[in-house]
């Protein structure tokens, strides 16, 4: 292989494990399957990458710290801006997962099968992907659990982890290409207007964000026995 030759090679076996893992997931993928659509032979990928879990760590990093640059320019543009003062929540929602979003409506430049790709790693990581992810985001989820904490200091900080979690959880759900309504009442969300994706699942994450704090003043388990002993007491529910 000639040293012209080798980016190309390297891109065409990037592009080819990408979509093979959208379509058949990290574990059942096998390099036969990627060398041959990318029509290469496995010397190629040994040579680029030395084995299958460095080749699917390439595939996510590739693409994973842009995304998290551009996730922490913009919440560097914003803290700028602000001048010490506490961004509004909504504006770091929007750093964090309008950034992702914007790119999984990218179906040009491979956007939109990578953020598929990592949303439903999300759910289902392999022990080696989970270490890689930890180790890209161990600079940008700090950064946004900081401005979190400032912009909502009256909600407990394990409440925002929390809200962050399922957050993501939704955002995950929402770019994988699921579609649960078809499985409860046989009705099929169209994905294909990314913008109106972008716009509800905001929204959404700003409501549930700003939503009002659960009460965990005491187990649930014991609310319905306590609400049924002060019926009982108010001789409204016979005793057993």
């Amino acid at each position: 292989m000639s040293q012209s030759q080798a980016p190309e090679t390297r891109q065409r076996i990037l592009d080819a494990a990408e979509s093979l893992l959208v379509e058949f997931g990290l574990e059942t993928t096998t390099l036969r399957q990627i060398t041959a659509a990318a029509q290469v032979n496995l010397a190629a990928v040994n040579y680029h990458f030395g084995s299958k879990e460095a080749l699917i760590a390439e595939v996510f990093r590739r693409r994973l710290t842009w995304l998290n640059e551009q996730r922490l320019q913009a919440l560097d543009r914003l803290e700028a801006a602000a001048k010490g003062a506490p961004l509004k929540p909504s504006q770091i929602v929007d750093a964090f997962f309008g950034v992702a979003l914007r790119m999984a409506a990218d179906r040009q430049s491979g956007g939109h099968n990578f953020m598929r790709l990592l949303g439903r790693t999300y759910t289902e990581p392999a022990g080696f992907v989970r270490s890689f992810l930890a180790a890209e985001y161990s600079e940008a989820i700090p950064r946004f659990k900081a401005a979190l904490f400032k912009a909502l200091p009256e909600v407990p900080r394990e409440e925002i982890l929390w809200r962050f979690h399922f957050m993501l959880g939704a955002m995950s759900y929402a770019i994988s290409g699921a579609d649960a309504l078809r499985i409860v009442a046989d009705v099929s969300l169209d994905e294909a207007d990314g913008e109106a994706l972008t716009a509800r699942l905001m929204s959404f994450l700003i409501g549930g964000l700003r939503a009002p704090l659960p009460d965990l003043q005491q187990p649930a388990s014991s609310r319905p026995r306590q609400r049924a002993t002060k019926r009982r007491e108010a001789g409204t529910v016979p005793h057993s």
